[in-house]
């Protein structure tokens, strides 16, 4: 059992080296560096797991992940006083289209992190998004679900049929990127920020 599992966490991790992984991969990195370039900010929400790895996306750009730079501005809507108010005064499905909404700016990125791309409270975040002129990303996995076609760029880890290898390999991809943010906003010839 355990050496079949290894595998598939093999299989998850080389789904990253698909052409069409590698290909979001360079455009998430070149979207969220736009982003930052324009003085905006990014906020990324997810449900359960994928949550986790909202914060953990968030944490790493807030504070550093390789080498010193200045903090990159970015927000996971995971406060529970907000998500407790607005669950229970308005439903768990408006949770993260008002912290969109509470948060966003023409200017910001908003991205989406779900497993099956059927929660709803990230449908309405989403569509709270674009209808705010954000930019929009979403980490999918399984067929896309509902969330399919609905970011500018999207990305479905697909052939699982548990959420948590689609989160390794989530996970991975989002290291990736940050790293890919990092060498293009402090460290590239053509940096665009500056590290204090």
């Amino acid at each position: 059992m355990i050496l079949k599992s290894v595998e598939e966490a093999i299989r998850a991790a080389s789904f990253l080296i698909q052409p069409n992984s590698l290909c979001f991969l360079e455009k998430a990195a070149e979207q969220i560096s736009r982003c930052y370039g324009r003085g905006g900010k990014i906020l990324i929400a997810g449900n359960g797991g994928s949550l986790c790895d909202a914060i953990h996306f968030a944490e790493e750009l807030t504070g550093q992940f390789r080498e010193k730079r200045s903090a990159l501005p970015a927000i996971a809507l995971a406060d529970p006083g907000h998500m407790s108010c607005v669950a229970n005064d308005m439903g768990f499905d408006a949770v993260f289209s008002r912290g969109v909404e509470a948060f966003g700016k023409p200017e910001d990125l908003f991205i989406a992190l779900s497993t099956s791309g059927n929660s709803l409270n990230l449908v309405k975040a989403l569509e709270k998004a674009k209808g705010m002129c954000l930019g929009t990303i979403a980490f999918l996995g399984k067929t896309g679900g509902k969330m399919k076609g609905m970011a500018d760029l999207e990305w479905i880890v697909s052939g699982f049929s548990y959420s948590d290898r689609i989160q390794e390999a989530h996970m991975a991809a989002i290291h990736i990127i940050i790293e890919a943010v990092e060498s293009r906003l402090f460290y590239a010839p053509e940096t665009v920020l500056t590290s204090s």
